[in-house]
């Protein structure tokens, strides 16, 4: 039996496509061949050959949304050749791999992978991880069998091919520990820990944000703080800066957390101050915890407004919109939280009960099954 991926390349398309990859590792075995079909991205590449997934790449082209001339230019250029030809390339793979099913996570990088599995008559699962669908995910979404969806009442699909999965999170970023937390990044403990995530888009505009909250955050919390790789260096210039070198004992910056060290912080936070993809609100979720959303405002289609909007409504999550978000306001709504106590239980029972920890193995079953038919 053999089962190709496909997605865009960023972290919000591999991660959920690992979460599938190891419920079908762990309940089929031996028994399925993975492979990975995608545009070029190191990234992808890595995270994937670790789970054993033999990863191929096309040429894949997107549609831009803004007007200016380069844009127009470059959407021009992918339409009538990089997307025709990633096409072209997809099929000739899919017809010597010759996979019994394609699971396509969404994203620009998709799009040729799931029209040349409709050519190939190869049956396609798609994946939607955000309540508005994306712009690959409308197009091919009349070429696929099923479609998984992760919120309820998720925008853009026929109902008829629609289940509802949740987004696949790794059960792995479930298993952290507070200790191992402790150990890494040596947590002084006796104050309510923040975790901060910037994300891979905006992130500066998070930071800029804590460092000027810092020296009053610093007060009464300790502070988690994943920067971006390339913002560590000036930021923890600028954290000298700000706040008294006493304080910076209860201040720790990242700029990239690996798996255990994303579960051991995950674990070791009273609240989670985070984006709005889907990827951070479904781990938000599985991991159980209080979290103050700021979506992302130039996201497509404001999909991260949306998301957050939609998980904060069950009651799990405050939303800040970045307009908003200004220091005293910050300030306010996490003073507000860590003194109503019977509030942070409530958001935590909330994000409980939206969680959709088995995820990964609805969707490895349901292709399985389909397949053995």
């Amino acid at each position: 039996m053999k089962i190709l991926f496909t997605g865009g390349g960023t972290g919000g398309h591999i991660y959920p496509i690992v979460a599938v990859v190891r419920e079908l590792k762990k309940r089929y075995g031996g028994n399925i061949k993975l492979s990975y079909l995608g545009p070029k991205d190191n990234f992808c590449k890595v995270v994937l050959a670790k789970e054993q997934v033999k990863v191929r790449t096309i040429v894949a082209g997107k549609l831009r949304r803004y007007g200016n001339p380069l844009s127009i230019a470059q959407n021009i250029i992918d339409m009538f050749i990089k997307i025709p030809f990633g096409v072209l390339q997809s099929f000739f793979l899919l017809f010597f791999i010759n996979p019994d099913a394609v699971f396509s996570k969404g994203g620009y990088g998709s799009f040729p992978v799931a029209v040349a599995a409709w050519a190939l008559r190869i049956p396609l699962f798609l994946q939607e991880s955000d309540i508005i669908a994306g712009l690959a995910a409308k197009k091919t979404a009349r070429y696929a069998t099923k479609i998984f969806v992760s919120f309820p009442n998720t925008q853009g699909f026929l109902a008829q091919k629609i289940i509802l999965s949740g987004n696949p999170v790794r059960a792995e970023i479930s298993g952290g520990s507070k200790d191992g937390a402790v150990k890494a990044l040596g947590i002084k403990g006796g104050r309510p820990i923040i975790l901060v995530v910037g994300g891979s888009q905006g992130a500066q505009r998070i930071n800029d944000k804590i460092l000027d909250a810092m020296p009053d955050l610093l007060k009464t919390y300790e502070i988690i703080h994943i920067v971006g790789p390339r913002n560590l260096d000036q930021l923890n210039k600028e954290s000298r800066i700000m706040a008294r070198e006493s304080d910076l004992e209860y201040y720790h910056s990242l700029g990239f957390a690996n798996e255990k060290t994303m579960a051991d912080v995950y674990a070791a936070a009273d609240l989670i101050v985070s984006r709005a993809g889907s990827g951070s609100v479904f781990e938000i979720a599985a991991v159980k915890k209080p979290s103050i959303l700021i979506p992302l405002p130039e996201a497509a289609q404001n999909h991260q407004v949306k998301n957050a909007y939609a998980y904060a409504q069950t009651g799990a999550a405050m939303v800040m919109e970045e307009g908003n978000f200004t220091r005293h306001l910050f300030l306010e709504k996490i003073n507000g939280l860590f003194s109503t106590p019977e509030m942070t239980a409530a958001m935590v029972e909330a994000a409980s009960q939206f969680a959709r920890p088995a995820a990964g193995q609805t969707i490895a079953d349901y292709i399985v099954k389909y397949i053995s038919k």
